[in-house]
């Protein structure tokens, strides 16, 4: 490590963070492994979003959840590398984000209240790669 003392707040963001995207990739592997019974019980909007989304879209997800998993463990070992990963998670996200609704009904189906939860994750995201970027050139990672 390198010696510089951080506040209790970097513990606390970086834990956050952590479970954060580790939320994320248990998320993933539930979506990845829906039973077609469990899909047949979802709202209808979500099945025909489901149903019409492609397969490629689990790749930015993946990657997405990797690099967060991996930037906040970075961030917590007080490495530098967690402001770059943070950073691939995010453009991560937003590819997988925007691929959604620009390949699935999602807008037609559920307008401007739909982008809420999208618009959450890409706000944590973008808060992550952003505090990593402060930790870092505050000298607090090495």
């Amino acid at each position: 490590m390198n010696g510089i003392r951080v506040s209790w707040v970097f513990w606390v963001v970086a834990v956050l963070g952590l479970l954060w995207n580790l939320l994320g990739a248990a998320a993933l592997w539930m979506d990845m492994a829906m039973s077609p019974d469990a899909v047949a019980q979802l709202p209808g909007a979500q099945q025909q979003i489901r149903a019409a989304s492609p397969s490629w879209l689990y790749f930015p997800w993946a990657i997405a959840v990797a690099a967060g998993v991996l930037g906040a463990l970075a961030l917590l070992l007080k490495k530098r590398l967690a402001e770059p990963l943070f950073l691939v998670s995010l453009l991560a996200l937003l590819v997988q984000v925007i691929g959604g609704y620009l390949t699935t009904p999602a807008w037609s189906l559920t307008g401007v209240p739909g982008l809420a939860f999208p618009a959450v994750l890409v706000v944590i995201a973008l808060f992550l790669w952003r505090y990593a970027s402060g930790a870092k050139a505050r000298g607090w990672l090495g």
